[in-house]
């Protein structure tokens, strides 16, 4: 995956951005949906998808996210979020992220 950094998601791409997960029950191929920053921190915003590359329901899954600023080459890393005051810290600022969308699609 090449680097990616917050700002790659504020435009709009002419093709979906996907990440594959190796989870214990299997490999799930998800949409990237946008990277938000909280407290100085990067997490990831995920969408599982279906065999077809639909969106596989209403589920968004967060990771903490980082690169190496060194070797933009290499795979960038994912981490559990393990707090439930981190998890909803995060949620908070992607439904933020979602009313700026929608703020944005009035205009």
């Amino acid at each position: 995956m090449s680097e990616l950094k917050p700002e790659d998601f504020e435009q709009e791409m002419d093709e979906e951005m996907t990440v594959t997960l190796e989870l214990d029950t299997g490999t799930v191929v998800c949409s990237i949906l946008t990277i938000l920053t909280v407290d100085g921190e990067d997490y990831i915003a995920l969408s599982p998808l279906d065999d077809e590359g639909n969106a596989a329901g209403d589920d968004v899954w967060f990771y903490g996210y980082s690169e190496n600023p060194d070797d933009p080459n290499e795979e960038p890393k994912l981490r559990y979020i393990d707090s439930d005051e981190e998890l909803e810290k995060v949620c908070d600022k992607f439904d933020e992220y979602l009313d700026e969308l929608e703020f944005d699609e009035m205009d």
